[in-house]
């Protein structure tokens, strides 16, 4: 093991494999660490890639840093484990990776020519389904993603063979029925099958997100900023009497609400 260059800060992506290498050591190494697999490190890798998104969202730049590193020493974590037992390594990953974006990108590194962004996105969709070969439409959406995000995938895709409605208000309608749906037979349903009433609405939902070129997670992760921002200011005004929202009431916290709504409204035309 090398540790001059575990020590040395000028060691770049050489010093962080070394360092991924020591915790996995066999011997000497951490025994946490040790003890992980692919399944038990997924979901580290997926929360950093959301703190990602979370600092772009906040502008946090100095946080960004940081929240990259830890995205990309998950990167590194799954590929040494893989490495461990023959399956490929960090420079494998690295070779496929450039390989992919070469291919993808005709037009910058070849003969190819895009003119706009949107045939960028064709031609890219174009290769992609060329390296998959004959497959079935919906095949290779991951699993992983997140419902909403896959949800707007998975039709996005329908929607490449024609399977989509012609425009935004057929969706709206949709909407509406589900909805109506649920909400009137929500008495005579198991659990089940509210879930599964509940699935379809939201579904929809995402297909309305789709058509108005709205990403349905970044919405709702605004949404429940806005939630969070404005109950927050329900619990500074309660502060002042000395008192916290289990010792108040519905009509007062609505009240409280409706102000903090005309507070920000207010703030923004001041901006």
């Amino acid at each position: 093991m090398d540790d001059t260059l575990i020590h040395d800060p000028r060691g770049g992506m050489p010093r962080l494999l070394a360092i991924m290498a020591a915790l996995r050591a066999p011997d000497g190494g951490c025994p946490w660490d040790l003890e992980q697999d692919f399944a038990s490190i997924a979901p580290y890798t997926v929360e950093e890639a959301y703190e990602v998104a979370d600092a772009i969202q906040r502008a946090d730049w100095a946080g960004l840093r940081g929240e990259l590193g830890d995205l990309l020493f998950q990167a590194v974590y799954h590929a040494q484990m893989a490495s461990e037992v023959g399956h490929f390594t960090f420079d494998d990953v690295v070779t496929a990776i450039c390989d992919k974006m070469i291919a993808r990108h005709p037009h910058v590194f070849a003969q190819g020519e895009v003119r706009t962004a949107d045939e960028q996105t064709a031609a890219w969709e174009a290769q992609k389904a060329a390296e998959r070969g004959p497959a079935r439409v919906l095949d290779g959406v991951a699993l992983g993603l997140p419902g909403l995000t896959r949800a707007v995938k998975l039709q996005a895709r329908a929607a490449r063979v024609g399977f989509d409605w012609p425009s935004t208000d057929e969706v709206v309608a949709k909407i509406a029925e589900e909805a109506g749906e649920l909400v009137e037979a929500r008495a005579q349903l198991t659990d089940a099958e509210v879930e599964e009433e509940f699935g379809d609405l939201l579904f929809v939902m995402a297909n309305l997100a789709r058509h108005l070129n709205v990403d349905p997670e970044a919405a709702l992760r605004a949404a429940n900023a806005k939630f969070t921002r404005r109950f927050q200011r329900i619990e500074d005004w309660l502060a002042e009497s000395g008192r916290v929202p289990a010792q108040s009431d519905l009509a007062e916290m609505d009240a409280l609400w409706n102000r903090a709504k005309a507070e920000e409204k207010a703030r923004k035309v001041s901006d």
